[in-house]
């Protein structure tokens, strides 16, 4: 950014965006001083970090398979450590909703009768400076039990009695993103020590005098020295509130391919704060395409349909991961029921119940202590399916998985997927990729596709697998070789049956779709040249070590 025409300083954070109606609630002095603590010790490690991820993905496209590391053999060879015992409210997990934080999804999460509600100010929340600063708002209030609401329509929003709601665990953004209407030196903060210092310096005593603690998920982690830099802030935070130490707790999702080698050193780096690690399901498969886009037949996927949680090298992902909780205390967390219901259409809704039914018995069975939903009619039939599991019991802590072999071969053999590439499954990837991005540049980071919720990291999979279709010359099950001529004709063809609506963001949501999967570079996110171009007030393209990032 060249210019802050609105731009204004306190304790050292320069403030670039429109202000928000109450955002001085939220940006105090104080808080913004906490802030700019955090991001000095840590802003320099966290540079490191980026250029690590973009070292070790080289190496991965040059050839090298990941392996368990060697180095830290002592960590997963030592039985005798374990990470803290659960906090309060996370006891029992059996059941977890997702979603934005907006008003009326907060209310109606809190609702849920979910055990947790994970409050995620990442893939399902597009990152405006009104959605972050709204978003801590809403957090505060339902806290304070002040978030009631009415909508013009008459229809009434009201939390439920205390003791009826979930244990709030809030997911900042990733290393990767920055926030660029906060800056220090000309620097943007990174977006997730915005939305975890915001939230942690107004809220850890609140709701350490609700009788639970700060809880988050942390997201896109892709290594044991990232969780290290995260278990940092923690112990800085907590010193610099007066809060003791293992106050916070932390649950990491395994979403990245190189962090599932090692899930029992992420544990062990941050076994004070740790409460669990999650199986982050589409991400997972998102960061697979991109690791080994470029290695040729051995590692490219079939129709993203087809790339499901029985695949052989999903299920060494999901059981390793329950293995190595277990083994160390911690909760394993299933991934997300990815079908919407639909209550207009009862088949369609018959179906979503029927999938979700059997993914959750899948992950009970397997050992999980609880597993995610995405919305608020599905709840019943998760908790529903791990009652019949658990019991009067809280968790599955205690089902070892023994019978479960570490083995990091098992992680990569994607070969041992039989599916097919079709023609439907590239429509699909690219209406998907485009209507979601549209979605999310008008504020709305989780939307209703096909009944299935799309967030971010579901549009990564559509574009990032046909970058990679292209990239290998792979053949459809009709014998048509994919072409970058081919996508070009076939995105021409989705994007006129498009419906269009008055205030739509079609043209630009098709800019960046081109932009992140024809383009000869691969952005490592979508949502940085999106972030970049279109919601900042500069509407700067994002440079090149932006976008190579993460």
């Amino acid at each position: 950014m060249n210019s802050f025409t609105d731009s204004f300083t306190i304790n050292g954070i320069t403030l670039t965006a429109q202000p928000v109606c109450r955002q001085d609630e939220v940006l105090t002095p104080d808080a913004l001083a906490f802030v700019a603590k955090l991001h000095r010790a840590t802003a320099e490690r966290r540079q490191e970090l980026l250029q690590a991820r973009r070292a070790r993905r080289a190496e991965i496209a040059a050839g090298a398979d990941p392996r368990f590391l060697r180095e830290t053999e002592h960590i997963r060879n030592d039985p005798s450590w374990r990470v803290a015992p659960p906090a309060p409210g996370l006891e029992d997990r059996r059941v977890e909703i997702t979603g934005p934080v907006d008003k009326k999804m907060t209310i109606n999460a809190l609702n849920s009768g979910a055990k947790v509600w994970l409050a995620d100010m990442e893939d399902s929340s597009t990152p405006t400076w009104r959605n972050v600063i709204k978003g801590q708002l809403n957090l505060t209030d339902a806290l304070e039990r002040r978030i009631d609401f009415t909508t013009e329509e008459g229809k009434e929003y009201k939390l439920r009695p205390a003791a009826d709601l979930p244990t709030i665990v809030v997911r900042p953004r990733g290393w990767h993103l920055p926030e660029k209407h906060m800056l220090i030196d000309g620097t943007p903060i990174a977006g997730g020590i915005v939305d975890f210092g915001l939230f942690f310096f107004h809220n850890a005593r609140r709701l350490l005098a609700q009788g639970k603690g700060p809880y988050f998920y942390l997201p896109k982690i892709e290594n044991h020295l990232e969780a290290r830099l995260w278990n940092d802030i923690f112990i800085l935070a907590q010193d610099l509130l007066n809060i003791p130490q293992g106050t916070i707790r932390a649950t990491v999702l395994i979403e990245t391919i190189t962090a599932a080698f090692e899930m029992e050193e992420i544990l062990y780096e941050l076994r004070d704060h740790a409460s669990g690690l999650n199986a982050g399901r589409w991400d997972y498969i998102f960061s697979l395409i991109k690791n080994f886009r470029t290695r040729g037949p051995r590692f490219v996927l079939p129709d993203r349909a087809q790339v499901t949680m029985t695949a052989p090298f999903m299920r060494a992902y999901t059981e390793q991961l329950v293995r190595a909780c277990h083994k160390r205390g911690a909760m394993a967390i299933g991934g997300m029921a990815a079908a919407v219901p639909n209550r207009k259409d009862p088949e369609a809704n018959t179906n979503a119940l029927e999938k979700v039914r059997a993914d959750k018995t899948r992950e009970a069975n397997d050992g999980f202590d609880g597993s995610w939903v995405a919305h608020p009619d599905l709840v019943p039939v998760c908790r529903d399916v791990f009652d019949g599991v658990l019991g009067a019991k809280p968790n599955q802590l205690h089902k070892l998985r023994e019978d479960v072999t570490p083995d990091d071969r098992a992680l990569i053999n994607i070969a041992s997927l039989h599916g097919t590439i079709t023609e439907q499954g590239i429509r699909n990837n690219i209406e998907v990729g485009i209507r979601y991005i549209e979605s999310w540049l008008r504020g709305n980071g989780a939307v209703a596709i096909h009944n299935l919720m799309e967030d971010a990291a579901t549009a990564e999979i559509s574009r990032s697998q046909l970058w990679q279709w292209i990239y290998a010359r792979a053949i459809t099950d009709h014998g048509e070789i994919i072409t970058h001529h081919w996508i070009d004709e076939l995105l021409d063809e989705e994007f006129a049956r498009l419906e269009r609506f008055d205030g739509d963001r079609f043209e630009d949501a098709r800019d960046i779709f081109e932009e992140v999967t024809l383009a000869q570079d691969f952005p490592s996110f979508l949502t940085l040249p999106a972030y970049a171009r279109y919601l900042t007030e500069a509407r700067e393209r994002a440079s090149v070590e932006e976008l190579a990032a993460a």
